[in-house]
């Protein structure tokens, strides 16, 4: 039996409750669609997810068949900015944020199968925003990371408390996108028992 890789052990899933910690996060190849906007209400997020997921498990499913290597799909993530970063930290203004979804691609496979699955999803016309699916490295190099349990709402103070605390004590300055990583099932999962990796890629201040 072919044995099921979990990428979700992978050092850069990791991450301590209550406390920030530094890591060096290789360079990582993603599936990534762009939007704008409150991730509640937004028709783009939605479709976004309808489109990232059923790519990638038709990436997994080609990997396990061709390639004889079968992964857990990795959980969803996102990069998150905006023009002025208070509407993360203060005021959270989610109608100003822009984004984009992220599903990780293993490094055994390359931009061939991802286009290979591409065509197999658009042949069943069952996902929305294909034509804005792309497939690209993301290098992020030194960051800080932290794992926040609860809702995305009280992500705020943790967020100030990294930027205007922790970086500033440790002669580091933010470079980069605001980066969370979903650990737990949105879908089923209570708001008081999301686990989300929030990292922010630094440099010397």
């Amino acid at each position: 039996m072919t044995e099921k890789i979990d990428l979700k052990k992978l050092d850069h899933f990791q991450a301590p409750r209550g406390r920030f910690h530094e890591l060096e996060v290789p360079e990582l190849s993603y599936l990534k669609i762009d939007g704008h906007g409150d991730p509640n209400t937004s028709p783009e997020f939605l479709s976004a997810v309808e489109t990232l997921f059923p790519v990638a498990y038709t990436l997994k499913f080609a990997s396990k068949r061709e390639l004889g290597k079968d992964y857990v799909v990795p959980p969803l993530e996102g990069l998150w900015w905006a023009e002025d970063m208070s509407a993360f930290t203060t005021a959270r203004d989610k109608s100003a944020w822009d984004w984009t979804l992220m599903l990780l691609v293993p490094e055994w496979l390359g931009a061939e199968h991802v286009e290979a699955a591409i065509a197999a999803v658009a042949a069943k016309k069952s996902a929305p925003r294909l034509e804005d699916l792309r497939f690209e490295p993301l290098t992020e190099g030194r960051s800080v990371q932290t794992l926040h349990v609860g809702p995305f709402d009280e992500e705020g103070p943790v967020l100030a408390r990294l930027h205007e605390e922790y970086l500033p004590a440790h002669g580091l300055r933010p470079i980069g996108l605001h980066h969370e990583i979903y650990l737990s099932d949105l879908r089923r999962s209570a708001p008081d028992k999301l686990r989300t990796i929030l990292r922010q890629p630094v440099t010397e201040a």
